[in-house]
């Protein structure tokens, strides 16, 4: 195959170059630049995509001898990844950019252009494993190593994308075999540290990066009567299961910690309450798609797991497309047993087995304790 090669300057999308180079394929290497002000060295491990990132990502391409470029994708990455994450947190949901980075870049833009090109897939250093089935259907299946299994945030693709992807680190036991093959192949990014935290606000505050964006805007919080109990610079500045940082007035009455239950952008309200009623029995999303097949009767409950995290553990659930009020079909997932702490703006994806079957957008929740 032609095989484009997503090269972020990390080792693992090294080594996938690399073993695609190996299976005989007419690899050519690409560093996405999405920042038109990206800094000039990263902090630790904190954020990607640097100009130290794509110096990395030079040396990996020239070492594998393969041809290597730097696709500007800095306006898109802008509009369909930065300004949704500001403007999720406006409405009061809270958004993975993440997600909306492999959705929207990396398997939609870069998919696209790769195509217009001639390529036949695009290769990246996600763990994660495609399998055809005997009609030669592809289906997006965990890692190997669960640990290290990055199926969750790839629930996004939908059928079309999985027939130009490629995930050549699948297989691998663990993250440790692809530093040792890194440095037996010379990479000099084999002991390179992983990015963590948002990887356009490398610092780590969310907060402060929104109030900057978003600006402050002094509320009150409430509890589930609706009761003043404190106030607050911001609604943007919570998220749904927060504990720290409320500093209220007014203790509860029976002198245990509360929590964020909501967060209503159009009133400027925080909604605070017990812990046990972050308790959620359902859950539901319009925004939902189907990594390849969908089930042969949607609209019949099927037994699933749901995850709501990338490092969440999946529990098991039941799931149907059903149309609410409006006409509007949604994706409504129960689990067996009460969530904890789910936020609209999350994104559940749904397995059957080890195979993503899809995923939504959380729209709403449905609490497990219904406020008195």
């Amino acid at each position: 195959m032609r095989v484009l090669a997503a090269m972020s300057g990390g080792v693992d999308s090294a080594v996938a170059a690399a073993r695609a180079v190996d299976a005989g394929h007419d690899v050519v290497g690409v560093h996405l630049a999405l920042s038109r002000m990206p800094g000039t060295l990263r902090t630790g491990s904190r954020g990607c995509c640097t100009i130290e990132d794509s110096m990395d990502a030079q040396r990996a391409a020239n070492v594998l001898g393969i041809p290597y470029y730097v696709w500007d994708f800095s306006e898109r990455f802008k509009a369909d990844v930065v300004d949704d994450f500001i403007a999720e947190y406006s409405a009061g949901r809270t958004p993975n950019p993440c997600m909306r980075c492999n959705e929207r870049i990396k398997f939609a833009a870069l998919l696209e252009k790769a195509l217009a090109l001639g390529f036949d897939a695009v290769c990246t250093g996600h763990y994660a494993t495609i399998v055809t089935d005997a009609a030669g259907h592809r289906e997006l299946h965990r890692a190997s190593a669960w640990a290290k299994d990055q199926s969750y945030v790839l629930g996004v693709l939908t059928a079309e994308q999985l027939a130009h992807a490629y995930f050549p680190l699948g297989d691998t036991p663990s993250k440790q075999l692809v530093r040792e093959e890194a440095a037996r192949r010379g990479l000099s990014v084999a002991q390179k540290p992983d990015s963590h935290d948002i990887c356009f606000i490398p610092d780590g505050d969310t907060r402060g990066w929104l109030g900057d964006k978003v600006g402050i805007a002094p509320g009150d919080i409430v509890d589930r009567s609706g009761e003043v109990v404190g106030t607050h610079d911001g609604a943007h500045a919570y998220t749904v299961g927060q504990r720290r940082g409320l500093r209220l007035g007014t203790p509860a009455p029976d002198g245990r910690p509360r929590f964020v239950l909501e967060v209503r952008p159009k009133e400027n309200t925080v909604v605070v309450g017990p812990k046990e009623a972050l308790a959620v029995a359902e859950i539901a999303g319009a925004r939902f798609t189907w990594a390849g097949r969908p089930p042969a009767e949607p609209g019949e409950s099927f037994a699933c797991e749901v995850q709501i995290r990338a490092h969440a553990d999946p529990v098991p659930a039941v799931a149907r497309v059903a149309t609410d009020a409006a006409g509007t079909a949604e994706l409504v997932v129960t689990p067996d047993e009460p969530l904890g702490g789910v936020a609209p703006g999350q994104t559940a994806v749904v397995y059957v087995g080890t195979r993503v079957l899809g995923q939504c957008t959380i729209d709403r929740t449905v609490s497990a304790v219904p406020a008195a």
